[in-house]
């Protein structure tokens, strides 16, 4: 396969790899960077690439290893080691210390949005998250499982939209 023709193909299967690298990287910048990576490598390494072989499955296997490669790169940049007479590294997480501030704050949080539903929802919800089953819920209550399955879903849609600041913390 000539130059010319490599890099047509190359190209034609650039859109194809644009999911694969939103997939591992979830991020549209990084997913265009790791996209260009792919692209460099594999036509800098044309050479190396079997003719009759499947190209598309080579370059996901170069676009996996870059990415790999990048968060490797990545974690070891975010690890001090110090190097006196200890030799530990400073983050491990065995040394980790916490003083619970952030999940004194979330608790409080949680508790007051589960205070602030209304009782048809929270009450389900409540005995549901203290470990009832749905029909033991129902019995209860004398409601039908059907609308104690229905306000328990209510209570989570409307706690996760209480509790939206939360989503992506640790």
């Amino acid at each position: 396969m000539t130059t010319l023709e490599f890099s047509y193909s190359l190209n034609k299967l650039s859109s194809s790899l644009k999911p694969f690298a939103m997939k591992l990287t979830r991020d549209v910048d990084d997913a265009n960077d790791l996209l260009q990576d792919t692209m460099v490598k594999a036509f800098t390494n044309r050479d190396k690439f079997t003719e009759g072989t499947n190209l598309k499955a080579w370059l996901y296997t170069i676009m996996k290893n870059t990415f790999i490669t990048n968060y490797q790169k990545m974690v070891r940049r975010g690890t001090f080691v110090d190097t006196t007479d200890n030799l530990h590294y400073i983050n491990s997480s065995d040394s980790l210390i916490e003083n619970d501030a952030y999940g004194s704050f979330a608790m409080d949080d949680i508790q007051e949005a589960i205070d602030k539903l209304e009782d048809v929802y929270k009450t389900p919800f409540m005995m549901h998250f203290r470990g009832f089953k749905y029909h033991e819920i129902a019995d209860r209550l004398q409601i039908p499982i059907g609308t104690v399955k229905n306000r328990i879903h209510i209570a989570r849609k409307l706690l996760k939209e209480d509790l939206f600041v939360y989503r992506h913390k640790n």
